[in-house]
C-alpha cells in the first residue's frame, strides 16, 4: 500500500487503483462479468462466493433505507381471476375464476435516495405481494420488460454508476456512460428509459412487468416459462422532460401524492394482467435466450393472454410501517411457481432477503405488512432482533414428536433438466438470434418521428455531459449497432452540443 497524508497531516496507507481486480481478501478475480453456473445455462452456484461476497457486500452499503428503491409509495389492493390457468399452474390463488386475492403493491424509483423527486427520468420498481392461502408470493419487477445487465454479478457495479459518485457526491455522467458503453447489452433498456415511456406522469399511468421469465408448473407436473405483464387501464401518460423539470421542482411527491388521492376519491386504479406462456420444451431452441432479462419475447411469438384484474383501494396508514418496512422477495413462491436459470433473477433469490434481513431485520417477516394474511407461518425460527415470542414453548427443531410442523415431500417447482456441464463461470448460452443490439433497433424502428426525435434529444442532452470523447463515442456506437439511422442522429445530436 502507497503512503499519504490525510487532510489533518496525518499519515496514511492510500487504497491503491492500479492492477487485478481483487475479492475483499485480496484474491484476484479471474472474471467479473459471469457468475458461476452448473453448466451453459444451468442454475447459479453457492460456491461463487465472489457473487456472493460483492452481493451482500452490496446490501450493507446503506443505513437504513433501500440502497436501491429507496422513494416509494404503496396500496392494499385485489387481485381478482379471470381466465382459468390450472392447465398451466397448480397455484390456489389462481385455480378459479372469480377467485380474489388480497395484494399489497409498491412503487418506487431506482436510483433516488429516500428524499428524491418522483417525477424523474428512472425505471419504477413495481413490487407485488399476493397475500395466498399457500403463503405470500413476491412478484418483483419493473414498468419496463427488461433491464441494464443480464447476470447479478454486475449489479452492485450498475446500481454504483447511478448513484452518487464517493469522490463528488453526485450523479456522474462518466460514470453512466462509461459503464453502459463497455455493457453493450444495456443497450435496449437504455432505449426504454430516453425514449417517452421514460418519465410516466403517475404510477397509475404506466404498465407493469415481472420482467424476469418464471417457472409455472401444473399438477401433472408439467412446466412452462411464463412473463408477467400489467397493462394500465388508466392509459398510458408520460412527461417530456421538460414536464418533469417543472413538477419535480415543484411537487416533489408527485407521483405518491397522485395515487393516494385517487385512492381516497374512489377512483381505484387498475390493471389487467396477462401472461405469456412458453412450454418448457421450446426454450433451448428459441430464437432468443428466454431467459435473458435483457430481451423480451415478441408477442408474436408467445402472444399475451388475459388471467386477472389487479385493483388498488385502500391506502396504508402509516407509510413507514407498511411502506417502508415492507420486504419482498422474489424467493417468496407458492406451489406451482417457481424461479428459472434467468443469472439475474438467482442473483436476486439471495440478495433481496439479504437485503431486508439485514435494513429491517432478520424478524421483518413478522410485521403485518409482511406475514401471512390468509394463512399462518409455521417454521422453527426463534430470537433475533424484535422476536415477538409467537411460538411461545413449541419445539424449535424438525423432525419432533411433539406435533410440530412437518415437511410436505412436494417442491414448490420442477428442477431443472439438461445441465451436466462442468462447474466454471459460464456465459449464458447463446440463442440464434441472440445480440445485444437486435431488439434496440426494433424497439427504435416501432417509433413514431416525434417518439424518435425526443429520444435523440434526451440521450444527447445526456451523453454530452461526459468529460472524455472515448466514452461519448463509445456510448453512441452501441446505439450506431442497434440502427444505423440510431446512431447517425445521435452522433450529430451529441456533436452539436458539445460543439
Amino acid at each position: 500500500m502507497a503512503k499519504g497524508q490525510n487532510l489533518h497531516g496525518k499519515t496514511q496507507e492510500a487504497y491503491v487503483t492500479q492492477g487485478p481486480l481483487t475479492t475483499e481478501a485480496g484474491a484476484p478475480v479471474a472474471d467479473n462479468q459471469n457468475s458461476e453456473t452448473a453448466g451453459v445455462g444451468g442454475p447459479v452456484l453457492v460456491q461463487d462466493q465472489l457473487l456472493l461476497e460483492k452481493l451482500a457486500h452490496f446490501n450493507r452499503e446503506r443505513i437504513p433505507e433501500r440502497v436501491v428503491h429507496a422513494r416509494g409509495a404503496g396500496a392494499y389492493g385485489t387481485f381478482t381471476v379471470t381466465a382459468d390457468v390450472t392447465r398451466y399452474t397448480r397455484a390456489k390463488f389462481l385455480s378459479e375464476v372469480g377467485k380474489q386475492t388480497e395484494t399489497f403493491l409498491r412503487f418506487s424509483t431506482v436510483a433516488g435516495n429516500l428524499g428524491a423527486a418522483d417525477a424523474v427520468r428512472d425505471p419504477r420498481g413495481w413490487a407485488l405481494k399476493f397475500y395466498t392461502e399457500e403463503g405470500n408470493y413476491d412478484l418483483v419487477g419493473n414498468n419496463t420488460p427488461v433491464f441494464f445487465i443480464k447476470d447479478a454479478i454486475k449489479f452492485p457495479d450498475f446500481i454504483h454508476t447511478q448513484k452518487r459518485d464517493p469522490y463528488t457526491g453526485s450523479q456522474e455522467a462518466d460514470n453512466v456512460w462509461d459503464f453502459w458503453g463497455l455493457s453493450p447489452e444495456s443497450t435496449h433498456q437504455v432505449t426504454w428509459l430516453f425514449g417517452d415511456r421514460g418519465i410516466p406522469a403517475s404510477y397509475r399511468h404506466m404498465n407493469g412487468y415481472g420482467s424476469h421469465t418464471y417457472q409455472w408448473n401444473n399438477e401433472a407436473g408439467e412446466v412452462f416459462w411464463v412473463k408477467y405483464h400489467f397493462k394500465t387501464d388508466q392509459g398510458i401518460k408520460n412527461l417530456t422532460q421538460g414536464e418533469a423539470n417543472r413538477i419535480a421542482g415543484e411537487d416533489p411527491d408527485s407521483h405518491q401524492r397522485d395515487l393516494r388521492e385517487a385512492i381516497e376519491r374512489g377512483e381505484y386504479p387498475s390493471w389487467t394482467v396477462q401472461v405469456q406462456i412458453m412450454p418448457a420444451a421450446d426454450a433451448a431452441t428459441y430464437r432468443f435466450n428466454p431467459f435473458d432479462l435483457t430481451k423480451v419475447w415478441p408477442h408474436e411469438d408467445y402472444p399475451p393472454m388475459e388471467i386477472g384484474k389487479l385493483e388498488l383501494n385502500r391506502n396504508p396508514e402509516n407509510i413507514f410501517a407498511e411502506v417502508e418496512q415492507s420486504i419482498f422477495s422474489p424467493a417468496h413462491f407458492v406451489p406451482g411457481i417457481g424461479p428459472s436459470p434467468d443469472k439475474m433473477l438467482q442473483g436476486r433469490l439471495f440478495a433481496y432477503g439479504d437485503a431486508h434481513r439485514y435494513r429491517v431485520g432478520i424478524n421483518a417477516d413478522h410485521l403485518p405488512v409482511n406475514r401471512p394474511h390468509a394463512t399462518e407461518a409455521r417454521t422453527h425460527s426463534r430470537d433475533g432482533h424484535l422476536y415477538d415470542g409467537r411460538h411461545k414453548g413449541a419445539k424449535n427443531y424438525e423432525p419432533n414428536s411433539f406435533g410440530g410442523p412437518f415437511q410436505t415431500d412436494r417442491p414448490l417447482w420442477q428442477s431443472f433438466d439438461g445441465f451436466t456441464a462442468g462447474t466454471g463461470d459460464h456465459e449464458a448460452p447463446v440463442h440464434a438470434e441472440d445480440n445485444d443490439f437486435v431488439q434496440a433497433g426494433n424497439l427504435y424502428r416501432l417509433m413514431s418521428q416525434d417518439e424518435k426525435d425526443r429520444l435523440i434529444g434526451n440521450l444527447a442532452g445526456f451523453i454530452a455531459k461526459v468529460s472524455r470523447d472515448d466514452i461519448a463515442e463509445r456510448a453512441i456506437e452501441n446505439f450506431r449497432r442497434a440502427d444505423g439511422d440510431f446512431g447517425k442522429r445521435l452522433e450529430a445530436a451529441v456533436q452539436a452540443l458539445r460543439g
